[in-house]
C-alpha cells in the first residue's frame, strides 16, 4: 500500500503566522550552505522540502507575510534576481518557503519553520561546499559533500530512497 501524502503544520517564531501543505517530499536531507541560504537562513544555510503548492493552507497571519526575491551573485557582472521568492514573516524575519514560477505547482518551505516531526535522514546532503566560508562546519554524522548541486533532485532522492510518497 502506498505512503500517504504528508500533511505538514509551519508557522514562524512569533506565532503571527501559521500554515499547513502537503508534502510527497518530507525528509529534511539536503542543506544548501550557497550565500542566499546563509544570509536568509542563518548560520550554514537552509534545509528546505517539497510541498504540493495548491495545498497551501494559511491559517493565520496573511497580512505578516512578505516576499523577498534574492539577489544572486550580487556584486559581480553576472548580478541578477533570482526567479525564485522567499516567504517571510514581517513580525519576526522567520523564512516560511521558497516558490518558483518556473514550477509553479512545487512550493519549499523552510524545514525550520515546520512543526510536525520530520523523518530523521540517514545522510545528510551538503550542497553548494564551494559557497561555503572556511569557518562554516558541515554537521557530524553521515553525509555527502558536494561543490555545487547534488546527483538528484528532491523528488529523485526521495524516490532513490524508497521516501517518496505517491
Amino acid at each position: 500500500m502506498p505512503m500517504q501524502v504528508e500533511d505538514l503544520e509551519g508557522s514562524c517564531q512569533c506565532g503571527g503566522v501559521e500554515f499547513t501543505l502537503q508534502s510527497q517530499t518530507p525528509v529534511p536531507y539536503q542543506l544548501c550552505a550557497c550565500s542566499i541560504c546563509r544570509k536568509v537562513g542563518g548560520h550554514l544555510g537552509a534545509v528546505n522540502l517539497g510541498g504540493i503548492a495548491d495545498s497551501l493552507n494559511i491559517i493565520k497571519g496573511k497580512d505578516l507575510i512578505k516576499k523577498y526575491s534574492a539577489i544572486k551573485d550580487r556584486g559581480t557582472a553576472y548580478e541578477k534576481l533570482c526567479s525564485s521568492e522567499r516567504n517571510f514573516c514581517s513580525n519576526c524575519s522567520t523564512m516560511l518557503w521558497l516558490w518558483d514560477h518556473h514550477w509553479p505547482e512545487l512550493i519549499h518551505p523552510f524545514a525550520s519553520a515546520i512543526d510536525t516531526e520530520l523523518p530523521v535522514p540517514d545522510e545528510m546532503v551538503c550542497i553548494m561546499e564551494g559557497s561555503k566560508p572556511a569557518w562554516a562546519r558541515w554537521p557530524e554524522g553521515k553525509k555527502s559533500v558536494h561543490e555545487e548541486y547534488g546527483q538528484y533532485s528532491l523528488e529523485g532522492w526521495h524516490k532513490k530512497h524508497g521516501l517518496f510518497i505517491e
